[in-house]
């Protein structure tokens, strides 16, 4: 099964968080397919950002709305009466929890039960995707890929919201989704996601871009770790997928599924920062930041069967192609080009390349 964009022509699909990185580049691809897009976010962030460099303003129906606010997501659901909701609005950076942790939790553990009450209180949501993290789980180092069934957890606030999230998720799944004719309700975990228009902080990719153009060398703080690398529009898809198959019904879809790459590709710091650089048509030095740092975790991988085996997803990029992208796409934005026009041109090859994969 893979993303169908005759399911998606004419839906009417609220996504949260739709400003952010992930968001911006989902709004777009739905826009893309023909659907209707309704975009709640907290507010614009800054240039340089995707949501003001390939316009996604100029498609969706754009509403700044903080998920804190219990009433005013209640109304906005009520209001726009969307068939699907994708949930993305959260705060994502782990360095930052440290710094506001209870502005993480408000967010990432209360946005989640106002998005989910809103949906339970309103009538005509037909699927809903809560999208979380691959940090969700209890990450004890035991240098295997986490499964959906590990148990919930994190060591930062960031990573505990999340788990948080899930548990909250499963809850309300159990408690008001379960029965004839409720929504469908599912989750989707996925983590350390590249591509082009990341300017995010405390992130590889963004730092590597931003000191690419810079002509700075930029600074790495642990090239050891291991991530599960993949191009956004990858767990994207895996989104989409399931939540056509909460829509139609499927059976055994209606719970957590992790959306990561295929194993070769959870590759350590090191190995990124060198293919990149080989990759950029220009210099890119690197030098190590000796910290202090917050802990992170120095394994993480996902496994990805349930997704394989239920709803028929594979990832449509290899790191390979993911990182040729990043560089065509900043590249791109260096030398002035239409942005909204590169990213659909993306989009368009990764939908194709998937949908040969899932055939």
């Amino acid at each position: 099964m893979g993303v169908d964009p005759a399911f998606w022509s004419g839906k009417r699909v609220l996504v949260t968080g739709h400003t952010g990185f992930k968001g911006a580049w989902l709004a777009l691809w739905l826009a893309e397919m023909g659907a209707t897009v309704i975009g709640a976010s907290d507010a614009v962030p800054p240039a340089p950002c995707l949501f003001q460099a390939a316009r996604v303003q100029d498609i969706v129906d754009h509403h700044e709305l903080d998920v804190r606010d219990r009433e005013g997501v209640a109304s906005l659901i009520a209001a726009t009466r969307p068939d699907v909701v994708l949930h993305l609005a959260a705060q994502a950076y782990v360095r930052r929890s440290y710094l506001e942790p209870v502005e993480t939790y408000e967010v990432n553990v209360m946005g989640t039960v106002h998005v989910l009450d809103a949906i339970r209180r309103a009538e005509g949501v037909r699927a809903a995707v809560v999208v979380t993290s691959d940090k969700c789980y209890d990450n004890r180092e035991t240098g295997r890929a986490f499964v959906e069934d590990d148990p919930m957890g994190g060591h930062d606030p960031y990573s505990n919201s999340k788990g948080a999230a899930e548990l909250v998720t499963d809850a309300y799944r159990r408690s008001f989704f379960s029965g004839d004719g409720t929504t469908r309700i599912g989750s989707g975990r996925a983590g350390n996601v590249i591509g082009g228009g990341d300017w995010g902080e405390d992130r590889l990719i963004p730092d590597m871009m931003r000191g690419a153009l810079a002509g700075e060398p930029i600074r790495i703080r642990r090239p050891d770790a291991i991530r599960p690398w993949q191009h956004v529009l990858n767990p994207l898809s895996g989104y989409l997928v399931l939540a056509q198959g909460l829509y139609s019904g499927h059976p055994d879809v209606a719970t957590g599924f992790n959306f990561g790459p295929d194993p070769d590709d959870a590759q350590p710091v090191q190995a990124i920062v060198d293919r990149l650089s080989a990759k950029w048509p220009g210099a890119l030095t690197w030098e190590i930041d000796e910290g202090p740092h917050p802990h992170e975790a120095t394994y993480l991988a996902l496994d990805s069967a349930r997704a394989h085996e239920r709803l028929g997803w594979a990832p449509g990029w290899t790191l390979d192609q993911a990182l040729d992208s990043i560089v065509e796409w900043f590249a791109a934005h260096r030398d002035g080009a239409d942005m909204q026009a590169v990213t659909s041109g993306q989009i368009a090859r990764f939908a194709r390349s998937n949908l040969e994969q899932t055939a």
